[in-house]
């Protein structure tokens, strides 16, 4: 089974994953974990620290010569901009002592207030180091992995932008593993072409405003087999799995599989996939994508369909969320961090990591193996078998 484990804070010197279950002999390089951290960078409204900070990726253990070995891997992403900032070194210094400035005005819509309660601190920052959003990078990593199993049976995970702010594409085209170099060189890794200026000029308005965005991106997973999930234990299944890997990530609020909104409304006649028989391929087909590749909490062999919303981000450029102080209780505005106005483009990336992470671990319990080649072996002998 896979399991990975992350660890570290936003601006400390770095984060680690730790990824189990991995079998033997799956090719893995520094190169591919970068590629990947660097797709999570992309989009147009991001803040600075996207265009200085650079994530410098580490294998340290679990390869050996560009292949892994069964074993725990573990990534470490160092951050650049703690080697390069004396502030750091002391604001996040492991050793005794205390900070100079702590922040005591909890921004709305952070964990910060309900962090600093569950665990009696007095400073904003022992919470939101680490419920920040670039936890995901060391996530990004882990999911590197994970694509790289799926990829050897045929599966592929990719995303794109369908709403940011107000703007939301009218097109239902959705693209391939083909397209997402077409999806990435978007501003707003957009795949409507006519959607994307007006999305790019709402992120400048929000900017100039000093606001923040929120949006949808919808997650696609292309060559998924029959048979991942199961109909038997309510943790097993994979739309459940799926809801809660995506829910998972900083700042997402709702999931939907497949059309479950749109289908809520509808009458059971018109809201289901219509099933037929494909002699060419001596398979079974769906003629529509309603319930978005999963029936029963099992996996259906179709296009496997989700959307994560985010919320707009509460650290804004121009504070006006009104707080309180947590030591004087008086009327105040949230603090300021270095922000994005938007950082929809980016979820969509780690989006794709975490669906990939659950599709890899049901994979591995479908099919198993110790190595790759054997891994491979299971999954071509249950296809052959349908």
């Amino acid at each position: 089974m896979l399991r990975f484990l992350t660890a570290g804070e936003s601006h400390g010197k770095g984060l680690v994953v730790i990824v189990e279950g991995l079998p033997a002999g799956l090719p893995l390089t520094v190169a591919e974990v970068q590629g990947e951290l660097a797709r999570r960078r992309l989009g147009f409204g991001r803040g600075p620290r996207m265009r200085f900070e650079q994530d410098e990726v580490t294998l340290l253990g679990g390869v050996r010569h560009g292949r892994t070995l069964g074993s725990p891997v573990a990534i470490e992403v160092g951050n650049s901009e703690w080697v390069k900032s004396d502030k750091w070194h002391e604001e996040m210094s492991p050793a005794p002592g205390q900070t100079k400035a702590p922040l005591t005005q909890p921004r709305p819509g952070h964990a910060d207030l309900a962090g600093m309660q569950k665990y009696g601190f007095d400073d904003a920052r022992d919470v939101l180091e680490r419920a920040s959003a670039r936890e995901t990078a060391a996530r990004v990593a882990a999911g590197t992995c994970a694509k790289a199993l799926l990829a050897r049976i045929g599966i592929d995970v990719l995303s794109h932008v369908v709403q940011l702010g107000p703007v939301t594409t009218k097109s239902t085209a959705r693209p391939g593993p083909a397209d997402l170099a077409a999806v990435d060189d978007s501003e707003v890794r957009c795949f409507d072409p006519d959607a994307e200026q007006a999305m790019v000029d709402e992120i400048k308005a929000a900017a100039k405003a000093g606001d923040s965005l929120g949006g949808v991106c919808e997650v696609l997973a292309y060559g998924v087999p029959v048979g991942l999930g199961s109909h038997v234990h309510w943790d097993r299944k994979l739309d459940a799995l799926l809801a809660q890997a995506l829910m998972s990530i900083q700042a997402v609020k709702a999931v939907e599989l497949g059309e479950g909104w749109d289908v809520a409304g509808r009458r059971g006649s018109d809201a289901h996939d219509p099933i037929t028989w494909d002699a060419a391929a001596s398979a079974y087909r769906r003629e529509s994508s309603l319930a978005g590749g999963i029936e029963g909490g099992i996996s259906s062999g179709e296009l496997l369909v989700a959307r994560a919303a985010m919320k707009p981000l509460a650290t804004l450029n121009k504070p006006t969320l009104k707080t309180v102080d947590t030591v004087t209780k008086e009327e105040t505005v949230s603090f300021k961090e270095r922000t994005d106005v938007t950082a929809v483009p980016a979820m969509g990336v780690v989006a794709e990591t975490m669906m990939a992470l659950v599709l890899a671990g049901e994979a591995l319990r479908k099919f198993g193996g110790d190595s790759v080649v054997e891994f491979e072996r299971n999954h071509a002998a249950f296809v052959a078998g349908l």
